[in-house]
């Protein structure tokens, strides 16, 4: 049975280390990541990454967990980035 994913849309500052605090934030709870995009939006001090994680009971503590880090600005639940990784998965396979 292929579990649900849903996608995390977070607004980032742009600096270096803001990706391995995210991630840390999911290795240290064993929380797998299916997918990670980032880019940087057009100001340049800041970044959107689009992380596609499992929907089981952990999500809602994570998403709690990461909207407290500190270069978090914003983060939304089920942005529309679904599509975005449809594209990408059938470039790559």
């Amino acid at each position: 049975m292929q579990q649900l994913t849903v996608i995390l849309e977070l607004t980032v500052s742009n600096h270096p280390g803001v990706m391995s605090h995210i991630c840390g934030l999911f290795a240290r709870r064993a929380f797998n990541v299916e997918g990670i995009l980032c880019l940087p939006l057009p100001q340049g001090d800041q970044s959107r990454i689009w992380l596609q994680v499992a929907d089981d009971q952990r999500l809602e503590q994570m998403i709690s967990q990461i909207d407290k880090l500190e270069d978090v600005v914003q983060i939304r639940r089920d942005a529309d980035g679904a599509g975005v990784f449809g594209k990408l998965t059938t470039l790559v396979q």
